[in-house]
């Protein structure tokens, strides 16, 4: 239904207490990844949560630990693809085409493995090594903070499956998008179908978002009414990014709405930025049913 990406991921280690030759019957038991919207995941925070970088200068993100432990992190870069339904679907570099390969190829960071101390933010150098004769575009890459777990003993609470004793751990991650763009790019996004919807038991609104030219946009989506001053709904950072033309997009009212959003109202799709002056990038005025 088109739910806001965002940069949180959760998997799954596993400990197991037995001879070698179990450890490929285990492997079933070994990740289960979901996504969740956050700007950190477990004890680790990271800001900004994106990274644009208009030309090829350099920038850095910023990890700290907030935690009571030492914890390690492993940085890495993953290529995803926007679906129109908003969902990130990661992309094996063996299947990337060529702007996807470029961003790999262009994008460096160091460093790719960090100890924190408690309360230790530590910064990731990122730079831009563009190739000769690189068209013009957006190119992106999605960075990965993920954690790596300590080698704690076995203990006695942990789950037997066939006669394997299991232990499972949580090992937390966090990406966000580096986008890097080469010349003038420009775009521009427009909003059609927009109806009532049911959006996580609550009521909602559903609508498409589209998007033209050579770059990706991200903003917040406001449903506002006249003579209110709140927006009636209210979607913070969403993005279409450039290798789709439309995306499906479901908000819910906030907990605790107890009014009709049924009626005429303006949605505006705002672009975001950190001074707060994002322009209206989209606006419609619609009679929801």
């Amino acid at each position: 239904m088109g739910s806001l990406p965002g940069p949180e991921w959760g998997m799954f280690s596993i400990k197991i207490r037995r001879s070698a030759a179990l450890l490929a019957a285990a492997a079933a038991y070994c990740i289960a990844v979901q996504p969740a919207s956050a700007e950190g995941a477990g004890d680790l925070l990271v800001a900004p949560t994106r990274l644009e970088l208009n030309g090829f200068r350099g920038t850095e993100v910023v990890l700290n630990n907030i935690g009571s432990e030492p914890a390690t992190y492993r940085v890495s870069l993953e290529l995803r693809r926007m679906t129109p339904d908003g969902d990130l679907v990661e992309v094996d570099p063996a299947n990337a085409n060529a702007t996807e390969q470029a961003a790999l190829d262009m994008v460096a960071y160091a460093p790719r493995k960090v100890t924190l101390q408690p309360n230790q933010p530590q910064s990731i150098r990122v730079g831009v090594r563009p190739p000769p004769n690189l068209p013009d575009g957006e190119y992106r890459v999605h960075m990965l903070f993920r954690a790596i777990p300590d080698a704690k003993p076995v203990t006695a609470a942990q789950t037997t499956v066939a006669g394997i004793a299991i232990d499972l751990r949580p090992i937390y991650g966090v990406t966000i998008p580096v986008i890097v763009r080469a010349g003038q790019l420009s775009a521009q996004a427009g909003i059609s179908d927009a109806k009532l919807a049911t959006v996580n038991g609550r009521q909602g609104v559903s609508f498409t978002l589209t998007r033209s030219g050579g770059r990706s946009l991200y903003g917040d989506v406001r449903l506002v009414r006249p003579g209110l001053r709140d927006p009636l709904v209210l979607g913070r950072g969403v993005a279409i990014y450039a290798e789709i033309d439309h995306r499906n997009v479901s908000l819910p009212a906030p907990e605790g709405f107890a009014g009709s959003l049924a009626g005429p109202a303006t949605l505006q799709f705002v672009e975001r930025r950190d001074d707060g002056a994002g322009q209206v990038l989209a606006a419609a005025e619609v009679v929801l049913r």
